[in-house]
């Protein structure tokens, strides 16, 4: 499944194939409407490349108008690498407008940051900017297997069964944050990834590799080899405890 595609066409065939969950996320949750201004969190790696590729092909077909714009959190001053000189040459060939964002730190923040306050910071630095550019939608790449491990995860460590939600409303609703490829599985992104040829580790998490996620992506692959239906299960029993 995850082999290298042969053929020249194959990436198109592979993005019209994600295209029908995207737009199965998009059209049942209300993600993104007519008129909207969309700003895209843009990590650099595979998943929310994946999702802004995405989100700009569909314009060419679906009855919405909408706006798409970049945003990448520039983290040197927490340790990350700078992928602005990677990232703006793709940018300019997408013809996507972008913006990249400081991370501003409190004074005295430690370091390195922990996974919660390193999320937080640029989650911030997000919003803040998508604000202040005028977007109403702040998509997020997370995936399928995301929101079966925040399943796993809220299980695990809060006693209790809550979704990674699809479309969230923040700031008396000024901006809502949507996530177009909760119905895509990460293996399905890494071979979309492999046929366009993205760079295979543009942005690593310095602590990634010992977090509670990363455990909980671990356990849910070992879950997956037993019952391939686990991630389904997973996010349609934590859709029931929410009730949407």
């Amino acid at each position: 499944m995850d082999d290298k595609p042969s053929h020249p066409d194959q990436a198109q065939k592979l993005l019209h194939y994600l295209l029908k969950r995207i737009n199965r996320a998009i059209r049942e949750f209300r993600q993104i409407e007519d008129g909207d201004r969309v700003a895209v969190a843009l990590s650099g790696g595979k998943d929310s490349r994946t999702l802004l590729e995405a989100l700009c092909c569909r314009r060419r077909y679906t009855p919405e108008r909408y706006e798409v714009i970049a945003l990448h959190v520039v983290g040197t001053s927490a340790g990350f690498p700078d992928l602005r000189p990677e990232l703006e040459p793709w940018l300019e060939r997408l013809g996507v407008p972008y913006e990249f964002v400081p991370l501003e730190l409190p004074p005295g923040e430690p370091r390195p940051l922990s996974c919660f306050r390193c999320s937080w910071n640029r989650r911030k630095a997000l919003f803040l900017a998508a604000d202040r550019l005028g977007c109403n939608k702040l998509a997020f790449g997370h995936h399928a297997d995301d929101a079966a491990a925040t399943v796993l995860m809220n299980l695990a460590y809060q006693g209790r069964l809550e979704p990674l939600w699809p479309r969230l409303r923040f700031f008396e609703g000024r901006i809502t944050l949507i996530r177009p490829l909760i119905y895509v599985e990460e293996r399905e992104i890494r071979r979309y990834a492999r046929a366009v040829d993205y760079p295979e580790a543009s942005w690593v998490c310095l602590q990634g590799t010992v977090s509670k996620r990363h455990r909980m992506k671990a356990l849910l692959q070992e879950l997956t080899r037993e019952n391939r239906h686990v991630r389904a299960n997973l996010w349609r029993a934590a859709r029931r405890a929410a009730g949407f």
